[in-house]
């Protein structure tokens, strides 16, 4: 390998501000990052349409800085006023988990609406030469789960285990009908982490530690969200987060990724190449950063100008836009909160800056002035801005204008989501063939989870990480307990959170709900050197199950965990084990399932292996799974598991 620079991307086609055509010098890159980028196969250059091209730069050419600036930046919707999208020429507005209109919770879609409409009306109304719209995001991942009243659909661990695009696709375009009731024409998903280990607080947003199928399932939900781009159900759709924030070190949230330049780009970057082959107008940069086999730091991925640029807009031909995550440009190293010409430099085109979005704007418009951002850099983002929103068709249609604006019944997706709770759930262990459990038979139903939209839903929903809430906010769908009176009859199921009302003899069956509580990012991390076990982590529900095991009475025991954990101990004390994952707001369905009704059966499949030991040390080695990858059991395949060998769960892994 030479040591001098190598040359791989070619120039960008710019606009400056005074109309005159220019080219951005070609990137020169270092011979170790000419070995990164090489590591990517490439894409070939997407066909352009020339009328939007030429309109790109008829616009670019009328726009002030300052113009060009406010289209590069993002605030959140707490902190900015429809007035103040007008004064500064805001290009889009975004809202996170717990951003509501007026700061309410239970606000309805048309509440949604119009302040959607009151951004839009303020974004025509500058004085720009050519008025541009504001586009809204939002993190509807699993169902436009932000919104009161809105269904939501199983988390993405539960969709990875139907190994379904079909049905993956169906929920992107029900989605998207849900974002535009509420007048918002951009949804920041999916999520396409390939995710190694289950220490990670956002292990339930990644489809699966497969690669091709994460790849399959994340093309099908950007199919479904954009639909064809205009139409009054498409929304953006976003792949997140380039690139590798499924493999950071013991699973840190927004850590470090060790792997080789390789494994960077076949196994995290895998499921890039299936939603840019399915049109993905967004990319959102990730938090993590990388350091090369581990021993080579390449700093946060908001600041890689390789990856960012030199892979994904030079080598992947991605000619959408770049965004930043919620405040990350303060990670790049020399950056603050509200100041990172190293992540324009690098590649980012429009900044997710909450809260300090005036002084962002000044400061780079002073970094612009005194040449640490070239012009050449701004009008490429904004080009890619304008490009992305003339592919929608704003600039002739404000996202507010569709004719599913302010339409609340557009929520409600219920039917689809409980196809999607039948097909997601897994069950690990059927001895005695217990399920199905004919109707007729006296169940007991234990564990508070079973009666709790929180705890069968998970993070992102309705809050960022699904706390504070309760069944009073879920005024649409059914708990299991809900599900397990409609298909049982009332008569016929008692409900004891404590197990107190336990007693030999008294019941055909017991159903064990137990589940994680809600989190998100950060906060749902499992640190090491913390077992990852269950039981350690919820001892109350381990005394729970022991209250009603092995006294003669069959036990089905349903686990609502936002990722695979170390349950060996559990699913020795229940003759049936059903992995359902978050199932979102209609966890009812699955008593259909248990049921078997009208032919219902078990046809989910581990999407990850299951592990075998409380301290896992990621990456699924094969002396570390219980349960391979794609495992499941169903009512027509009668497989006895037995007693299964069980690993001390210590109080500290070594």
């Amino acid at each position: 390998m030479h040591n001098r620079p190598a040359l791989i991307a070619a120039a960008l086609l710019t606009v400056s501000g005074s109309g005159l055509v220019a080219r951005a010098p070609a990137p020169r890159w270092t011979a170790a990052e000419a070995q990164t980028i090489a590591a990517w196969k490439p894409r070939p250059a997407p066909r352009r349409d020339t009328r939007i091209e030429a309109r790109i730069r008829q616009i670019v050419s009328g726009m002030t800085l300052e113009q060009k600036i406010g289209q590069m930046t993002q605030p959140s919707i707490l902190s900015i006023t429809p007035d103040q999208v007008r004064q500064y020429y805001i290009g889009s507005v975004l809202n996170g988990g717990g951003g509501w209109p007026g700061g309410n919770k239970h606000a309805g879609a048309a509440d949604w609406a119009a302040l959607a409409k009151a951004y839009d009306a303020a974004s025509l109304s500058t004085d720009m030469k050519v008025k541009v719209p504001v586009v809204w995001g939002i993190d509807a991942v699993h169902g436009n789960n932000n919104v009161y009243g809105a269904t939501t659909f199983p988390q993405n661990i539960g969709l990875g285990a139907t190994h379904d695009p079909d049905l993956v696709e169906r929920i992107g375009r029900a989605t998207a009908r849900q974002v535009r009731a509420t007048g918002i024409g951009w949804a920041f998903a999916p999520t396409l982490a390939v995710v190694q280990n289950q220490r990670w607080g956002r292990s339930y947003e990644s489809y699966s530690s497969d690669p091709a199928t994460v790849t399959a399932l994340g093309s099908a939900l950007v199919r479904g969200l954009q639909g064809k781009l205009t139409g009054d159900g498409d929304v953006l759709a976003s792949a997140k987060h380039f690139v590798g924030d499924g493999g950071t070190w013991r699973g840190i949230d927004q850590g470090e990724n060790r792997s080789s330049a390789v494994t960077l780009a076949t196994l995290h970057g895998a499921g890039y190449y299936g939603a840019l082959d399915a049109g993905v107008q967004t990319v959102m940069v990730s938090y993590n950063s990388w350091a090369k086999d581990g021993a080579e730091p390449q700093g946060k991925m908001h600041g890689n100008r390789a990856l960012v640029t030199g892979v994904l807009k030079d080598r992947l031909h991605f000619d959408g836009l770049v965004v930043s995550d919620w405040n990350a440009i303060e990670q790049v190293a020399g950056c603050e909160r509200d100041h990172c010409p190293a992540a324009i430099n690098a590649g980012v085109d429009l900044f997710m800056v909450p809260d300090d979005w005036k002084t962002f704007i000044a400061k780079t418009l002073a970094d612009v002035r005194e040449g640490r951002v070239p012009m050449a850099r701004i009008d490429d983002a904004v080009s890619r801005i304008l490009r992305v929103k003339l592919r929608m068709g704003l600039l002739d249609r404000p996202t507010t204008a569709g004719k599913l604006t302010g339409d609340a019944a557009q929520l409600d997706a219920r039917a689809l989501a409980q196809e999607a709770v039948r097909k997601s759930a897994v069950m690990l262990k059927n001895d005695g063939a217990v399920l199905p459990l004919a109707p007729g038979k006296r169940v007991l139903v234990i564990g508070a989870g079973a009666d709790s939209f929180p705890a069968q839903s998970g993070g992102w929903s309705l809050t960022w990480q699904g706390e504070e809430t309760d069944n009073l906010d879920y005024p649409l769908g059914e708990t299991l307990l809900g599900g397990l009176k409609r298909v049982y009859g009332a008569d016929h199921v008692t409900w004891s959170a404590d197990g107190s009302l336990f007693a030999p003899g008294k019941f055909d069956a017991v159903i064990a709900v137990l589940g994680e509580r809600p989190y998100a990012e950060m906060k749902g991390d499992v640190r090491w050197p913390a077992p990852l076990a269950h039981s350690a982590l919820y001892p109350d529900q381990a005394a729970l199950l022991g209250r009603v095991a092995g006294q003669g009475t069959p036990v089905v025991t349903v686990l609502y965990s936002g990722r695979v954990t170390y349950a060996t101990d559990l699913i020795n004390r229940s003759d049936s084990f059903v992995a359902a994952f978050l199932p979102g707001s209609e966890a009812g369905a699955l008593a259909d399932l248990f049921a078997g009704r009208q032919g219902l059966d078990f046809h989910g499949r581990l999407p990850f292996a299951w592990p075998n030991t409380a301290c896992p040390t990621g990456g699924e080695p094969a002396n570390e799974r219980l349960f391979q990858r794609g495992f499941g059991l169903s009512f027509a395949g009668r497989v006895a598991t037995g007693r299964l060998a069980e690993a001390p769960i210590v109080p500290a892994c070594p």
